[in-house]
């Protein structure tokens, strides 16, 4: 019996998905933000709720984290699952 389930792994899943994807995103704004500068953005967008208008640059860059994070977070879900299914058969 696999005992990795979702269920068992979704905390480590969550903590270390979404840092570890949040971190990439970060590293792909500061890309961006060096590749483009602010390009077609009009609005900074760093203060408030402007943080996550995906019609910022900063709320672009947010959301680009946030998606990066929930991308590994699955990533590491399946991971954790086939690595529970690895052990069992070698069991």
């Amino acid at each position: 019996m696999n005992k990795l389930t979702y269920g068992k792994t979704f905390w480590n899943s969550l903590v270390a998905g979404v840092l570890t994807g949040m971190g990439n995103g970060s590293v792909f704004g500061a890309a961006l933000m060096c590749a483009l500068g602010r390009g077609r953005f009009d609005d900074w967008g760093g203060w408030g709720s402007l943080s996550y208008t995906p019609s910022t640059f900063n709320g672009f860059m947010t959301w680009c984290m946030i998606i990066f994070g929930f991308a590994f977070m699955a990533i590491m879900m399946i991971a954790f699952k086939r690595h529970g299914e690895l052990e069992r058969a070698t069991a």
